[in-house]
C-alpha cells in the first residue's frame, strides 16, 4: 500500500546528496595511449555521476510502484491520498513500510553498489591496459 515511500525517501535524499556533489567535484582526465601509439585523454566517471544512476533507479521503480498502488486503488487523488490512512489501518502501513519498503531500497542500493563495482574494475582494467601498451612501447 505504500511500500513505495520508503524509496522515494532515499531518492530525495540521493539527489540532493548528487546536486551537492555535483558542484564540488571536478572532471578527472586520464590520458591513455591506444595501441597503435597514439593519446587519447578520457574523462573518469564521477561519483556524482554513478549517484545519478541510484536516482534513476529510485525514481522510476517509486513512480512505478506508485502507479500500480494508484491503478489497484490503495493511493488516491484526494486527501488522504492512502486508503490505509482513510480507514485507521496506519499501523499496517507502517508495518509495511517498514519490512517491504526498507527491503526494496536495500534491493535496489544493493544492485546499484554492484553496478558502481563492475564499473570500477572496468576502469581499472582499461587503465592497466593502456599502462602496459605505454610501457611496451
Amino acid at each position: 500500500m505504500s511500500c513505495f515511500i520508503v524509496p522515494v525517501t532515499e531518492a530525495i535524499v540521493t539527489t540532493v546528496a548528487e546536486k551537492v556533489m555535483k558542484s564540488k567535484e571536478k572532471k578527472q582526465i586520464v590520458k591513455l595511449f591506444l595501441s597503435d601509439g597514439s593519446m587519447t585523454e578520457a574523462t573518469k566517471i564521477s561519483f556524482a555521476t554513478k549517484l545519478g544512476w541510484l536516482n534513476k533507479m529510485l525514481w522510476g521503480g517509486s513512480a512505478l510502484l506508485a502507479f500500480e498502488h494508484l491503478w489497484h486503488g490503495e493511493v488516491t487523488p484526494f486527501f488522504p491520498f492512502l486508503t490505509a490512512i482513510e480507514s485507521g489501518n496506519s499501523a499496517s502501513m507502517f508495518a509495511e513500510m517498514g519490512s517491504v519498503g526498507v527491503m526494496m531500497s536495500v534491493l535496489v542500493t544493493f544492485v546499484w553498489g554492484c553496478m558502481v563495482a563492475v564499473s570500477s574494475i572496468i576502469e581499472k582494467r582499461n587503465l592497466n591496459s593502456t599502462k602496459l601498451l605505454r610501457e611496451r612501447a
